[in-house]
């Protein structure tokens, strides 16, 4: 009796389009291969409607040129369009790249004019940012000092990001891409709080009290809530 040969691709219909599985154990010009085969064979759409396929090729490590043949195939059957291609690999450069963005930066300095701290994760600085002086955070920015200067949370385009200070006093604030500028009619009886600025669900600047921290981004704090 022969044995049955072994699958590398397995095709799945969601309602989304088409979802490829691939062997990431087998050589990748066996899987090329089987993956043409079964494209060609199996029929996908009709007349002008096009079907979006998403690939998986688990732990299996893909080069750009690598992937750019998986999408050649894909994209040279009629009605298929590539969605996105999920895999559990990455590099070491893209793994340290990570733990840069979501670790917290400790500095303990006066950010003086004309002088610009750039991080790649979140922000705690402890000390002053005096006016002309700029804090720039891929994540949150924390200050336990007086924030004259600017502030630019989020630089990666992360909207949930706040920016936290002792003293709220900043020429300009920024989270993402939305900007707002100093507001001198802003009331001072706050002011003796440490505040934070956050984005709401209308993508607008709000600063309101820092004890509100643990309600409006409760993924940011570990202290339990009272009922």
């Amino acid at each position: 009796m022969n044995k049955q040969k072994q699958q590398y691709v397995t095709i799945k219909g969601t309602k989304d389009g088409l979802t490829l599985h691939l062997d990431d154990t087998c050589s990748f010009q066996e899987l090329l291969n089987e993956l043409d085969s079964k494209l060609s064979t199996n029929q996908h759409g009709d007349n002008d409607q096009f079907v979006a396929v998403h690939v998986k090729v688990g732990n299996r490590y893909l080069s750009a040129e690598q992937e750019e043949e998986l999408k050649t195939i894909i994209r040279k059957k009629r009605h298929l369009v590539v969605g996105e291609i999920d895999c559990n690999v990455i590099l070491k450069e893209d793994a340290l790249r990570l733990k840069e963005e979501n670790e917290i930066v400790s500095v303990a300095k006066v950010i003086r004019s004309g002088q610009v701290l750039h991080v790649p994760g979140d922000l705690l600085l402890v000390g002053d940012v005096n006016p002309g002086g700029k804090v720039i955070a891929g994540g949150n920015i924390f200050i336990i000092g007086a924030l004259k200067g600017i502030a630019h949370a989020g630089y990666y385009d992360n909207k949930q990001a706040v920016i936290a200070a002792s003293v709220m006093k900043p020429s300009q604030l920024r989270i993402s891409d939305i900007i707002t500028r100093a507001n001198d009619e802003r009331d001072d009886s706050t002011r003796n709080e440490m505040e934070c600025a956050y984005l709401n669900e209308e993508n607008q600047m709000v600063i309101e009290r820092v004890q509100l921290l643990s309600h409006l981004r409760p993924h940011l704090t570990s202290l339990e809530r009272s009922n």
